[in-house]
């Protein structure tokens, strides 16, 4: 394997990344080319989550005490409102896919804030496929179409998730009954990473995000997602807008868990590790707002098509984690607008932010706001040019370790899977062995479903004997192994 000017490839699973937390280095070239072709593989729909619908709103905080913990101003007090957008979507389908699909749902949200546009750019499922940026454009590779027979291809779905492992906890929520959301307004959104959060003293804190629908969540059956699948496949799209359109608005309540800084030195599960969930017995649940959509987007290209989401929109008080997919994403957010909508998108109106835009960067296709007039272009300078703020440096976090193409430390990805397991009731337990089974069948390959329902001994054996009775194949020993 080489890179695309014939470089042998070292390792081609992990990032490298100062020591084993991270962050990841910019001089990893090889995941740097990976992800910049990757961003540019699709024209000119979103390479993912291209088919979905959005909506404008507000978030207005009901929890006084949430500035002990971030000087962000738009959560500095209760009752302060701040408008929003929001935009939700399938991960893997094409822009004429049929929202019922079941996939994952993006749940993308952009706050309008006096310190400038912040985006939270989440899911519907609180933890995710891959862990490390590096095997994102693998994964996606193989929910799109066989380069061949232009077809979708099971055989390499179940061949990737069989092979990685720590794919187990995010497809258990996949084929659970919350796979297929009923609606965008019966699903919660996570804001998927854990991230860092700065109050205005310096003091830091560990952070992860919950919107909770108050619709309450509810799923669709598979046999009527299919059918609506053939009868409406703009179905969720469509009921959106309605319940808007009818003064029905839907709303989220955010709920955010607080780990102290110091804490993932010493936490049973590796915080930043996004196929694991932290704990709300360790880490309970604190509010901290409303999320309202009221209004629908008077043109649907220049208001959702044209909207341009990142995670690296912060403002201050909100930072990163050493989350290797977040690190990950990044970049590759922001790569892919500025190939989708060009280098100035965040001037068209969807993604303007309503604070001043005061820096050097000019010309570049679509400059349409004066392109900075005659004001000097370099810094740093002695003519009133703008110039940093230094007390919106990010709060320091210590690195560690050689570089190197380093794999998390925690190798166990069946306890959390098989705890959601050992959660569900019967009749979800069934429901959940059917849908694997179902999806597994599409798939020819026998020694790809036995390597999949290996992993599912290992989570819980019970699963991993019905899915494999269901499927009726009978497992060999080796592959019924439990863990340690």
């Amino acid at each position: 394997m080489t890179t695309a000017s014939g470089v042998p490839v070292g390792d081609n699973q992990n990032s490298i990344t100062a020591g084993q937390r991270g962050p990841t280095l910019i001089q990893d070239v090889h995941f740097l080319e990976k992800m910049a072709h990757f961003d540019r593989e699709r024209i000119p729909e979103r390479v993912v989550h291209a088919k979905g619908a959005g909506a404008f709103g507000y978030f207005e905080v009901t929890n006084d005490e949430i500035s002990k913990y971030t000087k962000a101003d738009f959560l500095s007090e209760k009752g302060k409102r701040t408008e929003m957008f929001a935009r939700f979507s399938t991960v893997a389908g094409e822009k004429g896919a049929a929202d019922t699909e079941r996939d994952p749902r993006g749940f993308a949200l952009k706050f309008y804030t006096d310190e400038g546009n912040y985006d939270l750019v989440g899911n519907n499922t609180p933890v995710f496929f891959v862990r490390d940026a590096m095997k994102f454009p693998d994964f996606i590779h193989t929910q799109k179409r066989n380069p061949r027979t232009g077809l979708k291809d099971k055989d390499a779905v179940w061949d990737f998730w069989s092979l990685s492992p720590e794919s187990l906890h995010q497809i258990t929520y996949l084929h659970g009954d919350r796979g297929i959301p009923a609606t965008f307004r019966h699903m919660n959104g996570y804001g998927s990473h854990t991230y860092k959060w700065v109050n205005d003293q310096g003091e830091a804190f560990w952070v992860t995000y919950s919107f909770i629908s108050d619709q309450g969540v509810k799923g669709l059956d598979a046999d009527v997602a299919d059918q609506l699948a053939g009868e409406q496949p703009d179905y969720h799209r469509e009921d959106l807008y309605n319940a808007i359109e009818n003064g029905d608005h839907p709303s989220w309540t955010l709920y955010v868990q607080i780990i102290p800084f110091e804490d993932y030195k010493t936490y049973k599960w590796d915080i930043f590790d996004i196929t694991k969930t932290v704990s709300k017995k360790d880490y309970p649940r604190i509010e901290v707002g409303k999320m309202v959509l009221n209004r629908n987007p008077e043109n649907f290209f220049a208001d959702v098509e044209q909207a341009a989401l990142s995670p690296a929109n912060l403002v201050p008080g909100i930072e990163t984690s050493p989350d290797k997919m977040l690190q990950g994403r990044l970049f590759s957010y922001s790569d892919t607008q500025r190939y989708r909508l060009g280098v100035n998108h965040q001037q068209i109106p969807v993604n303007r932010p309503k604070a001043e835009v005061n820096h050097y960067q000019r010309d570049g296709y679509m400059a349409v706001n004066g392109n900075g007039g005659g004001k000097p272009v370099y810094e740093p300078n002695s003519i009133d040019g703008p110039v940093e703020d230094p007390a919106s440096k990010i709060s320091p976090f210590e690195v560690e370790g050689v570089a190197d193409s380093v794999a998390y430390d925690s190798q166990d990805h069946y306890t959390q899977p098989g705890d959601l397991y050992r959660l569900m009731s019967e009749d979800e337990k069934s429901r959940l062995v059917k849908n694997f089974a179902d999806h597994m069948r599409q798939a020819t390959r026998d020694d790809i479903k036995l390597r999949q329902i290996g992993h599912f001994y290992k989570a819980d054996p019970e699963w991993g004997e019905r899915v494999a009775e269901e499927l009726g194949l009978s497992v060999p020993e080796s592959a019924k192994a439990v863990k340690n």
